[in-house]
C-alpha cells in the first residue's frame, strides 16, 4: 500500500516543479521506473570513475590508479594518473563536439538538398540570413537566385569538415584579440572532423601521454564545435526556417491536452520537427483527428526540439530531459517522436506501461521497442504524414482512467536570437554597452546546459538565474536550463520585478524579460557571436568582457564540450556537477586556475547555487576593474 504522503515527499525532493512532481508520483502509483529509481539503484557510483582515474582504453586493462598516493601509481601500459584523466576528458569532449557538430552536418545537408530541389517540404526563410553568410563565404550574390546561393553555401560549409584549408571561416567572427590567443596557442580549429578524429586518435594506447598537450587539443577540438559544427548548424536552421524572434507560448506538462491528440518532439534536430509541424498543419490531418473523436491534434515539444519549434513557432514546450519518462506517464501521449540525443534508452519501456508508441527516425539512433520510420529529405513530408496518421489512430487505444495531466502551464517569452536581441538595442550593442559601463547592468552570463538526476530538477538552474537577476546581471540561456527558467516564471517580462533595480530598469524600457530564451543546445553559439560583437564594438578580445558561464546541471558530453569552448573564448564558466578530472591535481589546476593567465578565463566547481553567482559576480568585477569601468 503506497503511503501518499511518503510519495509527496519523494516527488518533491525529485523536482522543483509541481508540475513534474505530480506526475513523478504518478510513475511511483503506476510502479514505473524513472531515471531518479535508476540513479538510486546504482549507488554507490564508481569512486575511481567519479574522480576519472579509470582507464579502459585497451584490453590490457582496465586499470586504476589509488587516488590517495598508494599503489597502483600507473597503469599497465605506464599511463599516470595525469595521462588518464585528462585522455578521459577528451574522449569525452570529443563525443560531445562529434554530437553537435553532427546534428549541423545534417542541418547543412538538408540545406544543400533544398538547395538542389530535392528536399520535400523545404524551402529556405530567411533569404537576409543566407546573403549575409554567404558574404562570409566569399560566395557571390549579385543577381543570383537563392537556391544557387545555398547551394554553393552549403557545400562550403560541408568542405569545413574535413577541411584541407586548416581553417574553418566561422572562427572569423571572433574578435582579432581571441583569434590572435588562439594562435598563440596553436589551438585554431583547422576543420570540424579533422579536430575529433585527432582528438580519437591521441587518447588511443601509446600516442598522447602529455596531459598538457592533451587538453590543449581538447581546447581546439571544443572551438570546432562551437565556432564550427554548433554554428552552422544555428545557421543553416535559421536560413531554413527562420531566424527566431520573440514569441509567446506555454510550458511544463500542463501542455498536454485532454482531449486532442498528444504528439511529443524529443530531440534536437529542427529537420525532423518542422515537418511534423507542417504536418499536423495540414486540414486532411486535422479532419482525421476529428473523425477519432478527437478535438484536434496538440503538438508539444521536449528538451531541444522542444526549443528549436517553440522559438521559431510557438509551440508549447512539455519538459526537460528529465520530463520525458514523466510526458508518457500522464497516459495522453499518443506518439512520442524521437530523433537523437538525450534520448532514454528505456522510453521504449515507459511507453509500454501505457498505450505511446515511440517513433525513432535517425537511422544512427534506433531504439529497442520503437518503431522506425527512416526520415530523409527527399520524403520528409510524406514520413512526417504517416507518423502524424499513427498518432491519430493510436487516440483510440487511450484508457481515459490513466490520464492525469497537470493543468498549470506557465507562460513563457522565447526567441530571443542574436540578431532579436541586437534589433531591440536598435541594431547595435551600443546600449547594452552604455548600460554595463554605468552599472546599471553589471555583467552578462550564460546558464546553458541539462538536468541531472544527481540534483533536484530545475534546482540548479532556478535558484542561480534568480541570484543573478537580483544582482543586476543579465541572464542569456539555452537548453533544459532555458526550460527550467520557464517553468519558474523567469522566461516573462514581468520577471523584471526579481532583478535589482538597474536590470529592472532595463528590462521594463524594453519590455524583455531578465533571463533571455536564446535557444537550443546547439544555440550556445549565439552566444558566441553576441559576444563577439560586444567585443568588436569595444575593440577588446571576447576574454576582457564582463561575461560569465554556468552549467549548473549539466551530464552530457556536450556540455563538457560547450563549457570548453565558453572557457577558451575566455568566458569563465562555473559547473554545478563536479568534472570527472579530480583524479588529477595537475589537470584541475591547470583548468580552475592556470588557463586564466592565458585566456583570460577558467573553471570553477560550485554545486551551491548562490556560491556559484558569488564566484560569477567577482569575475566580472575582475573583469569590469580591467577594463576600467
Amino acid at each position: 500500500m503506497y503511503d501518499p504522503i511518503a510519495i509527496k515527499k519523494v516527488a518533491e525532493k525529485r523536482a522543483l516543479d509541481r508540475t513534474s512532481q505530480m506526475m513523478i508520483e504518478k510513475t511511483i502509483e503506476d510502479g514505473v521506473e524513472t531515471a531518479w529509481d535508476r540513479l538510486q539503484a546504482q549507488q554507490p557510483q564508481c569512486g575511481f570513475g567519479q574522480l576519472g582515474l579509470c582507464c579502459n582504453n585497451c584490453s590490457m586493462g582496465p586499470c586504476r590508479i589509488d587516488p590517495f598516493g598508494g599503489t597502483p601509481t600507473r597503469g599497465v601500459c605506464g599511463a599516470t594518473a595525469d595521462t588518464i584523466v585528462a585522455r578521459n576528458l577528451l574522449d569525452d569532449l570529443a563525443v560531445g563536439a562529434a554530437s553537435h557538430s553532427d546534428h549541423g552536418r545534417e542541418v547543412v545537408e538538408t540545406l544543400l538538398h533544398t538547395a538542389e530541389g530535392k528536399a520535400q517540404g523545404y524551402q529556405i526563410t530567411d533569404a537576409a540570413k543566407l546573403h549575409l553568410i554567404a558574404e562570409e563565404y566569399g560566395i557571390p550574390t549579385e543577381g543570383r537566385d537563392d537556391a544557387a546561393i545555398a547551394g554553393d553555401l552549403a557545400r562550403g560549409m560541408l568542405e569545413e569538415f574535413g577541411s584541407i584549408k586548416n581553417r574553418i571561416q566561422l572562427v572569423d567572427r571572433a574578435p582579432e584579440k581571441t583569434r590572435t590567443v588562439w594562435q598563440n596557442l596553436n589551438i585554431t580549429p583547422r576543420g570540424v572532423d579533422r579536430e575529433v578524429v585527432e582528438a580519437m586518435h591521441r587518447v588511443h594506447m601509446g600516442v598522447d601521454a602529455d596531459y598538457l598537450n592533451i587538453l590543449l587539443h581538447a581546447m581546439r577540438t571544443s572551438l570546432s564545435d562551437g565556432w564550427g559544427g554548433s554554428m552552422m548548424a544555428t545557421d543553416c536552421s535559421d536560413i531554413l526556417f527562420g531566424t527566431p524572434t520573440p514569441v509567446r507560448s506555454w510550458v511544463n506538462l500542463g501542455t498536454l491536452s485532454r482531449d486532442k491528440v498528444n504528439i511529443v518532439l524529443h530531440g534536437h534536430n529542427p529537420v525532423l520537427s518542422e515537418m511534423i509541424l507542417k504536418a499536423v498543419e495540414e486540414p486532411a490531418a486535422k479532419e482525421a483527428a476529428r473523425a477519432k473523436g478527437a478535438a484536434g491534434i496538440n503538438l508539444v515539444g521536449m528538451c531541444c526540439t522542444g526549443n528549436e519549434v517553440l522559438m521559431r513557432h510557438g509551440i508549447p514546450i512539455a519538459g526537460t530531459i528529465l520530463d520525458q519518462e514523466l510526458a508518457i506517464a500522464t497516459g495522453a501521449v499518443e506518439v512520442m517522436v524521437i530523433d537523437y540525443q538525450c534520448i532514454f534508452p528505456s522510453i521504449t519501456a515507459t511507453a509500454s506501461c501505457y498505450h505511446t508508441k515511440v517513433v525513432a527516425t535517425s537511422e544512427k539512433s534506433k531504439v529497442p521497442g520503437s518503431i522506425y520510420k527512416e526520415f530523409r529529405p527527399e520524403t520528409a513530408l510524406d514520413t512526417a504524414r504517416e507518423i502524424v496518421g499513427m498518432a491519430i489512430e493510436n487516440f483510440a487505444a487511450r484508457d481515459p482512467n490513466r490520464v492525469r495531466i497537470p493543468d498549470r502551464p506557465v507562460q513563457v517569452m522565447a526567441g530571443f536570437s542574436e540578431e532579436a536581441i541586437r534589433k531591440a538595442l536598435g541594431g547595435t550593442y551600443k546600449p547594452l554597452i552604455d548600460a554595463i559601463v554605468a552599472g546599471t547592468i553589471k555583467g552578462v552570463v550564460g546558464v546553458v546546459g541539462c538536468n541531472n538526476p544527481k540534483i533536484r530538477e530545475d534546482s540548479g538552474h532556478i535558484a542561480l538565474g534568480r541570484e543573478l537577476i537580483r544582482r543586476n546581471i543579465l541572464v542569456v540561456e539555452t537548453g533544459c536550463a532555458a526550460i527550467a527558467s520557464g517553468k519558474a516564471g523567469l522566461l516573462v517580462p514581468e520577471a523584471a520585478d526579481l532583478a535589482g533595480d538597474g536590470l529592472k530598469a532595463v528590462c521594463k524600457a524594453l519590455g524583455i524579460p531578465p533571463v533571455l530564451h536564446m535557444g537550443s543546445c546547439v544555440d550556445c553559439s549565439r552566444i558566441l557571436v553576441m559576444a563577439a560583437h560586444v567585443a568588436d564594438e569595444l575593440g577588446v578580445g571576447i576574454g576582457d568582457l564582463p561575461l560569465g558561464g554556468a552549467a549548473p546541471e549539466w551530464y552530457s558530453q556536450k556540455a563538457i564540450a560547450i563549457g570548453t569552448y565558453f572557457v577558451s573564448s575566455g568566458v569563465y564558466t562555473v559547473l554545478g556537477v563536479p568534472p570527472k578530472i579530480f583524479g588529477s591535481q595537475n589537470v584541475l589546476s591547470l583548468l580552475a586556475s592556470q588557463l586564466t593567465g592565458v585566456v583570460n578565463a577558467s573553471f570553477a566547481v560550485e554545486p551551491d547555487p548562490v556560491k556559484a553567482a558569488d564566484l560569477l559576480e567577482a569575475e566580472i568585477d575582475r573583469k569590469r576593474q580591467a577594463l576600467g569601468i
